[in-house]
């Protein structure tokens, strides 16, 4: 124990344990010569001992310990402490690391790659390439690339079929992937229905059905029956429906349901009212929906059964939504409120004696369920209905009605009262009621404008033009308020702001004739000719027919100078309206110049036809036959002309020039006449100076300039009534409307507002729902 050193309480107690015997050193082994000389001899060749009893040959010999000191247990050596398993050694202590975990000897090989040439790596690289394909058809579906993706669907059936070769080649046919296969071929035939190639989309889905290794593939029976029903096959899309119902268990109530609801569908389209009759009822008694009830009233409207419209009004109005309070669904009770009042319009002229019973027996149901609210709007629609029948009287009368009622109800039917009296040009009431609308809802873009109308009359267009732009900071997309904007600017002489209105609403109603013919018009007063003839052009292949259109080319070509261009588009509106004086006349003239007076003739003498008090048309009929050399024929229309217009001094002194010219005796007889006319005018001429003398010939000047002008302007009138022309004047407000438009008199409070008439009265637009399908709109036959 003299070897042993004990450590103090102040030394480190961590210290010396790199101190230890080298014979623990493996490092040093190649030095040590002892231990060289004992791998050589046959101590070193002698086999290893076990671990049970240490054998005598190192029972003599003393093993170092970590303090350095050689220790005896019993002849035994001690057994070797952890220090260099605990990673210290003396290397440490000769500037070595320290690395238990061998990080120093550098980074671990890279494992070894599997290889793509095995069967099974081939088949898994084929799954995910079709299975990408796939996802890229759906994917560019949704994008509305409809080619791309049929594209990717064939892709994914040819990777497909070679993933199937590939699985046989190895001996794998056992383990096909039937899911993948039938998401191949099921979007493959969807996406041939999407591009509309009906005959590969069966086949395809024919493919799949037939297939008994395919579970469920039944119900895809019902996308086949789906495509026939747009081909208008219906006996095969009921066969297939059928089908399809027969393979789905009663547990999948909602699929049921759907499958009859499209068979009854398909029995409207046939028109066995019947049949679809039995399936509606069928629904109603299950599992009760909007659609459905609306679907079956009409069935019974069909066949004229009036009780039983009743009871499916009933049942229609008490369907529950299936919604909770709390929950904002406008959809749905928008589309139930559609349906309800679509349904009241319609059956209501049915189910009693007048339609006004009928609309009195559908507002007390109404006021008795869930949607109390609709009542006033069926009595607004009940007005609505006086006026289809062209019975202002009842309709005012029931309009009046709503003037205590809620705000919204009140501004609605001031707004249809402000609209009636306008077309009635009681333009003070249809000021009051215009103000009322606006007092009981000053954001009402209809009121608004209603209101600018009747001050536009008054030819107060800077006040005008104030309601009209505050209706449009309410609705920017009100297109009326815009469009008489426009015209207000024109009134007022500021053309380029009124063209910019048009131009925006242009913008918005690309198809517009009357705005496209307003911007030629600002385009001509505005002097560029060239750009009002781009906006005629682009108006034509809208409305190819209009023949004040082709008039109006006509006239700008002319203008320009290109008289082929001109008679190019007289001769069109000659064509589709062979009654404009002005374009007759325009082609009579033009035939003339050119030297073919035959020709002109047809025109004059439908112009005389026209007016027949002209005698101007009648003379120009006589001189075209006289410059073509047919004297006998001018003659005879000179003596006819003379018979009706005794008095006129030209068609006598053509008379004089050739009974002289041909050598008749008439001539003396008509030169004559011709002196004693002429002598009256002398008289009459004479009179008229010695009038102005006393003073009356300033008044008789302005009479005859203020006759003219109002003959000017009656001319005209009549030729814009006989071109009856399918655009406005350039220069009237929206207000002028047609008695069409009276249609077109109240929005629905509770949905968007149609397209509504040129006094912009409000309308609702309930589109008679078919069969979930558009029947048509709300306006009103001529």
């Amino acid at each position: 124990m003299e070897h042993v050193h004990l450590a103090a309480e102040e030394d480190d107690l961590y210290s010396g344990y790199n101190d230890y015997n080298p014979t623990f050193d493996s490092e040093e082994l190649d030095n040590d010569a002892g231990f060289q000389q004992a791998v050589r001899t046959s101590h070193g060749r002698r086999p290893p001992m076990t671990a049970k009893f240490p054998g005598t040959a190192i029972g003599g010999r003393a093993l170092g310990t970590s303090f350095g000191v050689s220790l005896w247990i019993d002849g035994a050596a001690r057994p070797m402490t952890a220090v260099r398993a605990a990673g210290y050694s003396s290397a440490m202590t000769r500037g070595s690391t320290f690395d238990p975990l061998g990080q120093s000897k550098g980074p671990a090989p890279p494992l070894e790659g599997k290889s793509e040439d095995t069967p099974d790596e081939k088949v898994k690289i084929l799954e995910k390439k079709v299975n990408d394909l796939i996802e890229e058809s759906c994917l560019a579906h949704g994008h509305g690339d409809l080619q791309l993706s049929l594209d990717r669907a064939k892709e994914a059936g040819r990777k497909e079929r070679a993933l199937v070769r590939q699985r046989e080649q190895s001996g794998n046919a056992d383990h096909i992937n039937l899911d993948l296969t039938y998401s191949v071929l099921f979007n493959l035939a969807t996406q041939y229905a999407n591009n509309d190639m009906y005959a590969e989309a069966l086949n395809t889905y024919q493919v799949i059905v037939k297939n008994k290794m395919f579970s469920n593939a039944g119900r895809l029976k019902v996308n086949m029956a789906n495509i026939h029903f747009k081909q208008k096959n219906y006996p095969k899309a009921i066969k297939l429906y059928r089908m399809a119902l027969d393979q789905i268990s009663n547990s999948h109530k909602e699929m049921r349901i759907k499958i009859m609801q499209n068979i009854g569908v398909v029995f409207i389209r046939m028109g066995q009212y019947s049949d679809a009759i039995t399936s509606f009822e069928h629904i109603m008694s299950e599992s009760p929906n909007i659609k459905t009830g609306f679907n079956l009233i009409l069935c019974y409207y069909a066949i004229g059964d009036r009780e039983r419209m009743k009871k499916a009004f009933q049942k229609l109005i008490c369907v529950p939504l299936g919604i909770d309070e709390e929950d904002n669904h406008p959809h749905y009770k928008a589309l139930a409120e559609k349906f309800i009042m679509t349904s009241a319009k319609l059956i209501a002229p049915a189910i009693e004696a007048t339609f006004a019973a009928g609309f009195d027996w559908c507002v007390d149901m109404v006021k008795s369920s869930q949607y109390v609210e609709l009542a006033n709007d069926l009595e607004i629609n009940k007005a609505i209905t006086y006026l289809r029948q062209r019975d202002f009287k009842q309709a005012v009368e029931t309009l009046k009605t709503f003037e205590k009622k809620d705000s919204r109800v009140k501004s609605a039917a001031a707004t249809n009262l402000s609209f009636l009296y306008f077309l009635e040009k009681d333009y003070d009431q249809a000021d009051r009621y215009a103000d009322l609308a606006m007092t009981a809802d000053r954001y009402n873009p209809a009121a608004l404008i209603n209101k600018g109308n009747t001050v536009f009359v008054k030819k107060d267009y800077e006040k005008a033009a104030e309601f009209y732009k505050e209706a449009l900071r309410n609705d920017s997309s009100c297109t009326e308020a815009l469009y008489n904007l426009g015209l207000t600017y024109k009134r007022l002489g500021r053309l380029e702001e009124s063209l910019d209105c048009f131009l925006k609403l242009h913008a918005i109603l690309r198809n517009s004739a009357q705005v496209m013919w307003q911007l030629a018009n600002l385009f001509e007063m505005l002097e560029d000719p060239h750009q009002a003839i781009e906006w005629l052009m682009q108006l034509i292949t809208v409305t190819p027919t209009d023949p004040q259109v082709l008039a109006k080319l006509g006239e700008l070509y002319d203008s320009e100078g290109d008289k082929s261009q001109a008679f190019q588009y007289y001769q069109e509106s000659f064509r589709y309206f062979p009654s404009n004086i002005d374009v007759i006349e325009w082609l009579g003239a033009y035939y003339i110049d050119t030297q073919f007076c035959e020709k002109a003739i047809q025109y004059f003498e439908r112009a005389t036809l026209i007016q027949p008090t002209q005698v101007k048309w009648q003379l120009m009929v006589a001189s075209c036959y006289r410059r073509s050399g047919n004297y006998q024929k001018a003659l005879e229309t000179y003596k006819d002309i003379h018979r009706k217009f005794p008095e006129n001094i030209e068609c006598l002194r053509f008379l004089v020039r050739l009974c002289t010219d041909m050598g008749m005796k008439e001539v003396q007889d008509y030169a004559t006449k011709l002196k004693k006319v002429e002598k009256m005018k002398e008289i009459r001429e004479q009179s008229a100076r010695e009038g102005s003398a006393r003073g009356t010939r300033r008044e008789g000047s302005a009479s005859s300039d203020s006759g003219h002008s109002s003959h000017g302007t009656s001319a005209k009138g009549e030729r814009l009534s006989a071109k009856m022309r399918a655009l406005p004047g350039s220069n009237e407000p929206y207000e002028a409307s047609s008695q069409r438009d009276i249609d077109a008199s109240y929005v629905d409070p509770l949905g968007a507002p149609m397209e509504r008439p040129k006094t912009a009265a409000k309308k609702r637009n309930e589109d008679d729902d078919f069969a979930d399908e558009e029947l048509g709109d709300d306006l009103l036959p001529e």
